[in-house]
C-alpha cells in the first residue's frame, strides 16, 4: 500500500530525478536530488499556472465573442427599429399630404362654387347694392320686330 502511495504521488518525480542524479553523478547527489525535486516543483507550479492562464484567457475571449455577437444583435435590432420608425414616418407624411390635397380640393371646389354663385347674378342683383349706378331701361328690337328690355 505505501509503494503505491509513492509510485502514485512521487514516482515520476524520483524515477526522473534519480536518472538525473545517475546521469550527472555529482558529489553530493542528495543536495542535488533535494535541488532537482525543488526546481521540478517549481516548473509544475509555473506550468499550472499557465495551463489556469490560458483557461481564464479562453474564457475571457469567449466572454468577448458573446459581447461582440450581443453588440451586432442590438446594432441589428436598433437598424431595424430605425427602419421601422421611418417607415411609419413616411407613412404618417403620406397620409397628411393626401389630406391636404383632399383640404386643398375641398377649398378649391368652395371657391368656384362661390366664384360661380357671383357670376350667376344678374345686373340687377349688383345694381341693387347701395352705392351703384341707377341704370335706366333701354327697350330695342330683337329680330321678329318683338321689344325687348335690357337692363
Amino acid at each position: 500500500m505505501e509503494s503505491q502511495y509513492l509510485k502514485r504521488c512521487l514516482g515520476s518525480c524520483l524515477k526522473k530525478g534519480l536518472a538525473e542524479v545517475v546521469e550527472h553523478r555529482p558529489a553530493d547527489p542528495i543536495e542535488y536530488l533535494a535541488h532537482w525535486i525543488y526546481n521540478y516543483r517549481r516548473i509544475l507550479d509555473e506550468e499550472k499556472k499557465r495551463m489556469l492562464e490560458r483557461i481564464e484567457l479562453e474564457q475571457e475571449r469567449e466572454a468577448a465573442l458573446e459581447e461582440l455577437e450581443m453588440l451586432r444583435k442590438m446594432k441589428e435590432e436598433e437598424l431595424m427599429i430605425q427602419w421601422k420608425l421611418e417607415e411609419q414616418r413616411q407613412g404618417q407624411l403620406e397620409q397628411e399630404r393626401e389630406e391636404l390635397e383632399l383640404q386643398n380640393e375641398e377649398d378649391e371646389m368652395l371657391l368656384q362654387q362661390k366664384d360661380q354663385e357671383e357670376n350667376e347674378k344678374t345686373i340687377a342683383e349688383l345694381t341693387d347694392r347701395p352705392g351703384a349706378p341707377n341704370l335706366t331701361r333701354v327697350e330695342e328690337l330683337d329680330e321678329n320686330g318683338q321689344f325687348e328690355v335690357s337692363v
